[in-house]
């Protein structure tokens, strides 16, 4: 080793030295470390390694077969509570004669006319049956003019409640009435035809509530049985009426406009029955007896009937009647009858049983 002598330059020793050291000490870090990883990864317990499992095929479901429009299930709706019927008729009849006919006679022309409408309700125990039926008839004779032969407007409309399989409590409301002005023709001392007017339009016209129990025995046969029943004639300006009719017209004081006939009662019947696929009768007979003058022969009764026979589907013939007694009116029975060939439209969601 150099021995130090004073005043020599040692700078350059002491760097050397210092390199020695540092060369040492990365050497030894070196060897450090790595015993120590070796160490550390001797302690490790390897992770075994799960076997991979297969990936199975995927499920494959049948194929469906869509459904065939002839399949599809359609939806049903409830009944309707609501039945009704519809049926309109329209007569036409003419002749004509040449101006040298020998047979006689004379050019007419006529119509018939017939409309009904039914709307009836039926939900549980409770009934609403609605009618409105009118009737129109008239011809045109050569030299005569025209005449009205049938004229009729009839609005129904009945609340029941059953109590039984065919009897029902009612109430009701009715009007019958007329459309057009009617003449009493007849020939004065001179030969003259004169006509003189009976009645109007709503007068007479009569309005009727009743109470009481009826009777359903089938789809085409029913009676109303009434004890309790009023009755509103009503006429206006009924002094027109009196040269023909006499002074109390229709049951009607002068200088009134109504007869009120509180306590009454009255029994109402019909029938509509189809005879066969191409022939059907009607009739609606209606008897009203005032209990205050309760007398046989002060008993009123109508009887309206149709007999209807269809040709093929639009073409029919028909025969009417109306066969009328009222007091108040005449103290004969009165008729009116009609035959007719025509056209008929009915349109119905009801079913009458055969």
């Amino acid at each position: 080793m150099q021995k130090w002598q004073p005043g020599s330059n040692l700078q350059p020793q002491l760097s050397a030295w210092v390199m020695r050291v540092r060369l040492v000490a990365s050497l030894l870090s070196l060897i450090s470390v790595g015993l120590i990883s070796s160490r550390a990864s001797a302690q490790v317990t390897p992770v075994p390694v799960p076997p991979t499992l297969p990936v199975p095929a995927p499920l494959r479901l049948p194929a469906v077969p869509r459904p065939k429009l002839d399949t599809l299930v359609a939806i049903v709706r409830p009944p309707s509570p609501w039945k009704t019927a519809f049926k309109a008729t329209f007569n036409l009849n003419e002749s004509a004669l040449s101006s040298n006919w020998r047979g006689g006679g004379v050019n007419s022309i006529g119509l018939n006319a017939q409309v009904n409408q039914k709307a009836n309700f039926h939900r549980g125990r409770n009934s609403w049956d609605n009618e409105a039926d009118f009737l129109y008839a008239f011809v045109a004779n050569k030299d005569q003019g025209y005449r009205k032969s049938l004229d009729r407007l009839f609005l129904d409309t009945k609340y029941g409640c059953n109590i039984s399989t065919q009897w029902n409590m009612f109430g009701s409301l009715n009007l019958l009435t007329q459309f057009a002005p009617g003449f009493k023709y007849s020939t004065d001392a001179n030969g003259q035809q004169r006509a003189q007017k009976v009645s109007s339009a709503f007068a007479p016209a009569y309005v009727t509530a009743a109470y009481g129990m009826e009777y359903v025995a089938n789809k085409w046969f029913k009676i109303r049985l009434s004890p309790l029943a009023s009755r509103l004639t009503i006429v206006g300006r009924p002094q027109r009426f009196v040269g023909v009719l006499g002074e109390q017209p229709y049951g009607v004081k002068l200088n009134h406009s109504t007869h009120f006939e509180l306590l009454a009662g009255q029994i109402l019947a019909e029938l509509d029955k189809s005879l066969g696929s191409n022939m059907n009768v009607k009739a609606r007979y209606l008897l009203f007896a005032d209990y205050e003058k309760l007398a046989l022969r002060r008993i009123d009764h109508r009887l309206d009937a149709s007999l209807t026979a269809k040709v093929n589907r639009y073409i029919n013939v028909s025969i009417t009647g109306i066969l009328l007694y009222d007091y108040d009116q005449d103290r004969a029975v009165q008729y009116s009858q009609g035959l007719s060939l025509g056209l008929i439209y009915t349109r119905q969601n009801l079913q009458d049983k055969k």
